[in-house]
Parts: C-alpha cells; structure tokens; sequence
C-alpha cells in the first residue's frame, strides 16, 4: 500500500513492437537473387578466407589496419618482418616511431598507419589487458579501427557476424549486380545484411573479394569467365571493355557440356 499522501506511480507503458512490413515482390524477388549468388560464389570459391596472412587476432588487426588503400598481397610482404619485431602489442606500443614508418612504408600512408597501429597497440595494452577486444563497441575504440576493420576481427577470427565487410570489391561488385546502390559502403553493408542470412555475411565478403581480384576487376571484368553471368545484370560495366557476353547458343553449349 502507499504510504498516506504518497503519489501513485502509474505502470510503466509497454512499447509493442511493430511488425515488420511484408516485403514487397521485388524485394523478395532481389531476395531470391542474392541467394542464388551466395550459393554460387560458395560452389566457385569452398575454402574462400581471409586473404591477409597472420597467425593470431592481434596480428589479424595491424594487417587489416595496415591495408586500408593498398592490396593485401603488399600487406603481407611487409608484416613478417614487423610481425618477428613487434610480436604482440606490448611490443609494438612501445615501438618507435621511425622504426615502423620505415618498415611499412610501402603500404601507403604510412605516417598515419603507424600512429594508428602503435596507437591501437597501447590501448590494448592499457585498457584490455593486452588482449584484443571481442566486441564492436570496444574495437571501434581503437585507433585505425572503423566498422570495416572491426568487420574482419569479428567475423574471421571470433566468428561473430556483426555486418559484412565492404571494401573496394565488395562495393563495386555488389553494385555490378544490382544488390545494392553505389552511394556510400554503409549503405551497401545495410542492404547485403538485409538480402543475405547472418550466417552468411563473412564468407560472402571473402568469396566477392576472391571474386573481384580473379574475375570480376574494375576496369577489364571477365564476364565470359563468370559463374555468375548468367545472374548478373553488369551495372556499370562498360560494354567496350572486352566484357561482352557470349552468344546464346555458345552459353548454353557451355552449360550442356
């Protein structure tokens, strides 16, 4: 009972949820479609993984860190030799300076890059007991860290599938195939987790990686080459590009054979 004179606190209103709008034909039609292209790409490409070479999650991190705008083969031509200096992040965070500029130099950036990694290095070290967090929130603490990088951490190493990586290939790609609009690499990460399942979001981005530096390049992309030709309306695609497709007849000799 109240107490004499006491307000009477009203129940706390429940917010109901609202349900979700069906989706409209064209949409579970675009549904449909990225499924498809999913099955492919696993069919093209079973044992597709993370293209950057390391042998521990903090490792994982400084490579992806130091592949922002250069090719991951250069990455990993340069982080054995600072992987077998800067072993773990204690090391690396009290590293000098000059010592990792020079070392990383040819992934481009390099300044910057070395003060995120250092950077990043010490907040492991101070605020994570030198473990690197298994979090989006506390990963996107980090220096050089943005959704893209927290991205690869979790769902390669950690297997947690928190958003789909896009980076250059994945948003061109997505794009070419009409999945997603080419405006801003947010927005195709929006779209590609609401057409593909959870479940699926970090082996599709490897496998359109894979894809991308194979068959589907930015300039010259190999449509006759592709298993997903077929699906693909070539958005964008340059028809003198030498991409052009096959004769009907010779696709369906191809299939037949």
């Amino acid at each position: 009972m109240p107490r004499s004179g006491a307000p009477t606190r009203k129940p706390r209103a429940t917010k109901k949820r609202q349900p979700k709008a069906p989706l409209t034909p064209e949409e579970r039609a675009l549904r449909r479609r990225a499924g498809r292209i999913a099955r492919g790409l696993a069919a093209e490409y079973p044992a597709a993984d993370c293209a950057l070479n390391h042998d521990s999650v903090f490792q994982l991190l400084i490579a992806t860190i130091l592949s922002a705008q250069c090719t991951d083969r250069r990455v990993n031509q340069v982080t054995p030799a600072l992987f077998a200096r800067y072993p773990a992040a204690a090391d690396l965070a009290d590293a000098d300076p000059d010592d990792i500029e020079r070392m990383i130099h040819s992934t481009g950036f390099f300044r910057n890059k070395t003060r995120s990694i250092i950077g990043a290095s010490q907040r492991i070290r101070d605020d994570f007991g030198g473990e690197v967090p298994d979090t989006m929130k506390e990963l996107l603490t980090l220096p050089g860290v943005a959704r893209k990088t927290a991205n690869v951490i979790l769902g390669t190493w950690f297997g947690k599938n928190e958003g789909v990586v896009v980076d250059t290939h994945v948003f061109r790609i997505s794009h070419r195939l009409g999945l997603a609009p080419k405006a801003t690499p947010v927005r195709t990460e929006r779209r590609l987790m609401a057409l593909l399942p959870r479940k699926e979001w970090t082996l599709f981005s490897h496998r359109v990686i894979l894809h991308g530096r194979a068959v589907c390049s930015a300039r010259k992309p190999r449509c006759r080459e592709c298993s997903l030709e077929t699906m693909c309306p070539r958005i964008g695609v340059d028809p003198g590009s030498g991409a052009s497709r096959k004769p009907a007849s010779r696709r369906r000799a191809r299939r037949t054979n």
